[in-house]
């Protein structure tokens, strides 16, 4: 299951790739459009994966649950990174204007941060849904216990997930103000 992640996070990149390829290098925008637009079959083929392996019997392992993890974060960020990627295509391949970072500690740092969370808890709200589903494909229980729940090989991931929005949350909007106004916006 570890090695479906990986070929999932491998073919991720390389179906983006191919899309951007064809977009500005071989200036093929029709296609181009069509391999991004494709990327996150990649997503299913890893989620039909897993249920299929679950429901012919496997047993339930912490990398079952990590691929749905990784739903739940190519789905939450899978898009910003699309358009991040094409942003920086379309500045490398086609002359278009260097894609904008926010100033440091400005409103709109700010707001990309809170956006970054949110999109953080986004995926850990899909990944507990895809991972109740896979559970139930798979004829797990829920847990009984605060044990039970910490040495599960699924029930502790999202625990270590709750944990990691915690930290992320500290560590990106929490301490970051509101932002200085912009130079427009002084007026």
């Amino acid at each position: 299951m570890v090695t479906a992640i990986f070929a999932a996070e491998i073919a991720f990149w390389v179906v983006l790739a191919a899309g951007l390829a064809a977009r500005y290098p071989a200036r093929r925008d029709r296609l181009g459009t069509s391999l991004l637009r494709a990327v996150p079959l990649v997503d299913l083929a890893l989620v039909v994966l897993v249920a299929a392996d679950l429901a012919g019997g496997a047993e339930p392992s912490r990398a079952h649950a990590f691929a749905a993890v990784y739903l739940g974060f190519t789905v939450a960020f899978g898009r910003a990174t699309i358009a991040w990627a094409d942003a920086w295509f379309h500045h490398r391949f086609a002359g278009g204007p260097r894609p904008a970072t926010p100033a440091k500690g400005s409103r709109a740092e700010v707001v990309a941060l809170w956006r970054e969370w949110l999109r953080v808890l986004l995926a850990d709200v899909i990944a507990g849904v895809v991972l109740l589903a896979l559970a139930a494909v798979g004829g797990v229980a829920l847990p009984r216990s605060l044990d039970e729940l910490a040495h599960h090989p699924y029930w502790s991931v999202p625990a270590l997930l709750g944990i990691i929005t915690a930290v992320w949350f500290l560590a990106g909007p929490a301490f970051a103000g509101t932002g200085r106004p912009e130079a427009a916006e002084r007026r």
